[in-house]
């Protein structure tokens, strides 16, 4: 009743909600463009997904901030996350400290990395999420730039003074010697505006600013200094052409992009700076209470503009966000700013690609449950599908009718599992009812052995042989005890039992991946047996095409020579050996005829 009173008193307008459990500890913080209409929506709904009805049981006590923009509530729901960490919210965490390029707040400003940030007055130019761009960038601008790297404090008293000497950097040619007023401080500070506009991503100042000076070197036949200006300038193109793959024309832009699978999220973002990625960083975030792709990447969003500083009053993203007014949210359809949102899509399924190499060697059961969870939604299944068989007929020209089952444990094969089977009812090429055989008898001595049951049946073909299997189900009384599926080869396309439309999946998709890996090792599996079926009958057809020899014989000669060819050029004293001399010179004689 209290819990009632609470959500019909909220106002109707912009804030973040929290849910407290009986303990007054924190369990979800959200944000809403109208606090009661959301909050309403959690008790009103009936919640497919497991997680969220727990948490909605749990709520006691309901709190919130009203705000006035949408773009507050963002910012809010966001600092506060990273406050109280809530149980069932998603946490944006990074352990790691980025390296930034810091130009430092004095006279003759020092540039150098640095993984610790103060509010000293310095400016910082970052996070880098490599390391190793951070360094090229710094060993770029040490290439063009002669600045000190002497952590004197060089004041206009200590110059004047003559308190510091000129050291190594300045006899080898890397820094003007400020310390001895050999370079003026309006000079230095012309270098440091250059430089940040480099590290802005704007090199077109700079460049413009090496090419006048080159061409007063070459005016005043200084050919040596404009040679080493040329020089300066072929270092920063080569840099920036490295650095752009879009239109130079797109400026201060972020781009984002998102993909997932039923567990966790894949967050690539760009910085964009004159055509040119300045910065570009993938997270992962796990799921908790079933998010969608929107509300996970306006939360990442946030989160990350926050972690990178980003000013930007623009960004691309594959689809619509709402980030308040004060960001311009762009969806592009085609062209350049089409291409550069899909190289970050790009990006984030090489991480998502990379993360699960590496699963699959240092956590191998969160590889295989990630799988059938998938598996679990993509095919609508009650149950994860641990255990699969999959069954396929074969026969060629109508003859030797065999049918195999393969096992599959956690999405791998099982081959001690494997079964054969000849077919035994049925009268020439009757797929059909060779299936309805197949899976009566399977499942009839699973049941009658008291073993387990599969929690998925995938057959190989459309919705023909899933209507055959489904009657022997009926028959055994496994309909709603096992799901089962058909996959037809033409299209990949997946039939449900009482379905007429098929799904398709994607076909990159693992869960199609593994359906057609159970497909391709029971058509190979079939085929082996039936291979072997068909060699040993026209082995034993050959033989007995000869007048005089029976079966017993030809027994008797396959286990001493092992296959026809061998019988057919062994000497006759040999075959006497085996069989007598009278059988011996009926198979040496068909042979000699036969040649």
């Amino acid at each position: 009743m209290e819990l009632e009173i609470q959500i019909k008193t909220l106002p109707n307008q912009p804030g973040v909600y929290q849910y407290y459990d009986k303990n007054g500890k924190i369990l979800y913080v959200g944000k809403a463009k109208n606090l009661k209409k959301r909050v309403s929506s959690y008790f009103t709904k009936n919640h497919e997904y497991g997680k969220t009805k727990v948490l909605v049981k749990k709520i006691v006590t309901i709190k919130h901030i009203v705000v006035d923009t949408e773009t507050d509530a963002l910012i809010l729901e966001n600092n506060l996350i990273k406050k109280y960490q809530p149980r069932y919210n998603v946490m944006l965490k990074d352990d790691k400290t980025y390296p930034w390029i810091c130009i430092k707040k004095e006279r003759f400003p020092r540039i150098f990395l640095t993984r610790n940030v103060y509010k000293d007055g310095s400016e910082y130019f970052g996070p880098y999420t490599s390391v190793r761009t951070a360094r090229a960038l710094l060993d770029l601008i040490k290439e063009l730039y002669l600045l000190r790297s002497c952590k004197y404090d060089l004041s206009e008293k200590n110059i004047e003074s003559q308190k510091y000497k000129v050291c190594l950097d300045f006899h080898i040619g890397n820094c003007k010697g400020p310390c001895e007023n050999l370079q003026t401080e309006k000079d230095y500070n012309q270098d440091i505006i250059a430089i940040k506009n480099i590290v802005k991503g704007n090199f077109k100042e700079a460049i413009k600013s090496f090419h006048n000076l080159m061409i007063n070197y070459a005016n005043e036949m200084e050919f040596e200094e404009a040679q080493k200006i040329k020089e300066k300038i072929d270092l920063l193109a080569n840099y920036q052409a490295k650095s752009t793959v879009v239109n130079p024309s797109i400026t201060n832009v972020d781009i984002f992009s998102i993909i997932s699978d039923e567990s966790y999220s894949y967050i690539n973002f760009f910085k964009i700076m004159n055509g040119a990625i300045i910065q570009s960083h993938t997270t992962e975030i796990k799921k908790k209470l079933d998010e969608t792709d929107k509300e996970l990447l306006e939360l990442a969003i946030i989160e990350i503009r926050q972690r990178f500083n980003s000013q930007s009053k623009e960004i691309y993203v594959p689809f619509e966000v709402e980030l308040g007014e004060n960001i311009k949210v762009t969806v592009p359809k085609l062209g350049d700013k089409k291409r550069i949102v899909e190289l970050s899509l790009r990006n984030a399924k090489y991480y998502r690609q990379e993360q699960f190499k590496q699963l699959k060697i240092v956590d191998p059961d969160r590889h295989v449950n990630r799988i059938m969870a998938q598996m679990q939604k993509d095919l609508r299944l009650q149950k994860e599908p641990r255990y699969i068989e999959c069954f396929d007929n074969s026969n060629i020209q109508g003859t030797n009718p065999v049918a195999a089952c393969v096992v599959f444990r956690d999405g791998k094969p099982s081959k001690k599992e494997y079964r054969n089977f000849n077919i035994k009812s049925v009268e020439g090429p009757d797929d059909f009812a060779s299936m309805e055989e197949v899976i009566f008898r399977r499942y009839k001595r699973l049941q009658d052995e008291g073993q387990d049951l599969p929690e998925l049946i995938v057959i190989d073909g459309g919705k023909g042989q899933l209507s055959s299997a489904l009657k022997s189900l009926d028959v055994l009384g496994l309909r709603k005890k096992i799901a089962i599926i058909g996959i037809a080869k033409r299209l990949e396309e997946i039939y449900f039992p009482n379905d007429t439309v098929p799904l398709y999946l994607d076909k990159k998709s693992e869960s199609l991946k593994i359906i057609q890996q159970l497909r391709n090792e029971a058509h190979r599996f079939g085929i082996t047996h039936h291979r072997n079926i068909r060699s040993k009958n026209s082995l034993v057809n050959e033989l007995e095409q000869i007048s005089g020899i029976g079966k017993q014989t030809i027994v008797s000669l396959l286990k001493q020579f092992k296959s026809v060819k061998r019988i057919s050029v062994a000497s006759i004293e040999d075959l006497e050996k085996t069989i007598g001399m009278n059988r011996a010179s009926k198979i040496k004689e068909y042979f000699k005829d036969k040649k």
